[in-house]
């Protein structure tokens, strides 16, 4: 699959025709379904058909070009590097855990939306153009050119891995749980299955083929996220749009939930599993409500904006002009979704308690709902429990118990709708999953092996030693992650907001300041990445174990004190030491220059 010429002339006819294949398989596995095959191997099918379509797209990439793997070639197209840098945002967290998010926490859990997206504007005024200008291949990259010598790139290292590992971990949970629901198999080695599928997405192509599997990945989970939403929006009676309609969803929601009395169980447990909790769930003093909304918000903000695999995509754009470009069309793809994710948390819990709708389970017999399909399939791999605690036979609202991560994927059989939906939106879930785990698994083994590897350890590396160890590293890091993720540490939604805190500790600070202040040098870069990253963990462990809070901030907000920490110790240690050369300088002066040419050569 070249990237010159005609193949890139070519993109939306190519597009095209894969978005028509693609709907025309979902119009035959509802065929299928007419006919009677059983809905989990219309599951399966879906799962394996768009692996296999990805994997394929691998192959076809496959590149053994240092320019092609690290930036595919810096070839790719505004609109298709938007549709690629959605792709690789919408993980896990934003397709399965955010809806599910807002669903058991209200609309204080819609501080994630606004800050994934605001990020994109800090993304788009202080770093991507920049970066693009400045040439490099990956983020450390950026930070030991701009600070110079092997002890910050190293440390720049450090954090990425620390950040991206936590952030794929969140992924490969999300396919771990798609797997095993598609599979009917324990979520322990379903994690293994979606490792598998996302391997041979990143492996061979590197950065060339996860473009272009990202834009195809993109185009199967937007679909599968919007289709559910607008048929139970219409078929509840709100409208064919949902985003617009759901706010006389809500109303009805809280009318049902004096009748139903929620609330009076919203901190329990059972084994693990949330316990449905109301909509709206919000402290009662408003001003500790509004500082928890803000302060998460500007965590998700300030970590989006240090993501190194978000990132990396602007340094695969032709040039500067279409760097800023493909930050504009990243939001309009993202917006998309985002903008959609409250309807369907709405539309969901209104279908669970509404007694008008026929699907609605609150207040139906308990052994009625024990042998509904959907009950019987997420429970047998531990996803959802229904318990007869007051031993009257009958559904009460604190007797139902659903992880947050199923919510999206579980909605279509919630609605009744028909499965080839279920499957449709468990296809757009591994996309989703997939698609960021391949961006991030090829952060991780790229600064490794470029800025570890061939920078620091053996600067006379070969191509090919350099590309094998890169893809070497991808396997073992997959595996790692895939170990870890089974342990079930954290929920998606908490091990995303982690891998946010972690990187914004560390990279924010020195990134910001190394494009916008001549004066910021290596030492103090080394401070603020050091210092950032250890105060933000020392943090984490002490309030994750119980430690008391300091101004508020949980263990999903310990970024700030991170970021606070770094900043203090950049700029002390900065204005402490000897300023930069005066080459550095000037070249600091070229790069927020937007016209003339690249900083840096095409291979470095």
């Amino acid at each position: 699959m070249s990237g010159k010429g005609g193949f890139i002339e070519n993109l939306p006819k190519i597009y095209g025709l894969y978005t028509g294949g693609f709907v025309a398989f979902i119009i035959l596995m509802a065929v299928f379904e007419q006919f009677g095959m059983e809905a989990d191997t219309i599951g399966i099918l879906f799962v394996a058909f768009t692996i296999v379509i990805y994997a394929a797209i691998g192959w076809l990439s496959r590149t053994m070009e240092i320019g092609a793997y690290y930036v595919a070639g810096r070839q790719v197209p505004p609109v298709f590097n938007g549709m690629a840098t959605a792709a690789d945002w919408m993980s896990g967290a934003s397709f399965v855990a955010m809806a599910g998010g807002i669903y058991f926490n209200g609309h204080g859990y819609l501080a994630f939306v606004v800050g994934w997206t605001g990020g994109y504007v800090l993304v788009n005024s202080l770093m991507a153009p920049y970066l693009r200008k400045f040439g490099c291949y990956t983020v450390p990259d950026f930070i030991g050119t701009r600070y110079g010598g092997n002890v910050a790139r190293f440390c720049a290292v450090l954090v990425l891995v620390v950040a991206s590992f936590t952030y794929v971990t969140a992924q490969i949970n999300a396919t771990g749980t798609i797997a095993a629901r598609a599979l009917q198999i324990p979520f322990e080695v379903g994690v293994w299955f979606g490792l598998l599928g996302i391997l041979l997405c990143s492996m061979l192509g590197g950065m060339r083929a996860v473009t272009w599997t990202q834009v195809a990945q993109y185009i199967v989970l937007i679909i599968a996220y919007l289709l559910p939403v607008i048929w139970m929006s219409n078929k509840q009676n709100f409208g064919l749009l949902p985003q617009f309609g759901y706010g006389d969803a809500i109303q009805r929601i809280a009318e049902l939930e004096k009748v139903v009395g929620v609330g009076t169980a919203a901190a329990e447990k059972v084994a693990g599993v949330a316990v449905l909790t109301k909509l709206h769930n919000a402290p009662a003093d408003s001003a500790i409500y509004s500082w928890q909304f803000v302060t998460l918000a500007f965590a998700m903000m300030a970590g989006t904006a240090s993501l190194p695999h978000i990132l990396m995509r602007y340094f695969t754009t032709p040039s500067v002009r279409d760097a800023r470009k493909s930050v504009a069309w990243s939001l309009f793809f993202i917006f998309l979704l985002y903008f959609t994710a409250p309807a369907l948390a709405t539309f969901t819990k209104l279908q669970i308690l509404d007694p008008n709708l026929a699907t609605s389970i609150i207040g139906k017999s308990i052994a009625d709902v024990n042998a509904l399909e959907w009950i019987q399939k997420w429970s047998a791999i531990g996803m959802l429990a229904v318990k007869d605690s007051n031993a009257d036979g009958i559904l009460q609202i604190n007797e139902f118990f659903m992880r947050a991560d199923i919510v999206v994927l579980a909605t279509p059989e919630i609605a009744g709708l028909p499965y080839v939906i279920s499957g449709l939106v468990a296809a757009g879930g591994m996309a989703a999953a997939m698609s960021t785990a391949d961006g991030l698994l090829l952060a991780i083994a790229n600064a490794l092996s470029h800025d570890l590897y061939y920078k620091i350890i053996d600067p006379k590396a070969e191509t090919k030693t350099r590309l094998v160890v890169a893809r070497v590293l991808l396997v073992v890091i997959g595996a790692a992650g895939a170990g870890v993720a089974s342990l079930k540490l954290t929920g998606i939604l908490g091990a995303v907001a982690w891998a946010f805190c972690f990187a914004m500790s560390g990279l924010f600070v020195p990134l910001v300041l190394g494009i916008w202040w001549k004066r910021a040098n290596t030492p103090g870069a080394i401070a603020g990445m050091v210092c950032g990253l250890a105060a933000g963990t020392i943090y984490l462990i002490h309030v994750y174990n119980g430690g008391a809070e300091l101004f508020g901030l949980n263990h999903l907000r310990f970024g700030i004190v991170g970021i606070v920490v770094s900043l203090v110790a950049m700029v002390v240690v900065s204005l402490a030491t000897a300023p930069p050369s005066e080459e550095v300088q000037d070249m600091v002066d070229e790069v927020r220059n937007p016209s003339g040419q690249t900083i840096l050569s095409s291979d470095h």
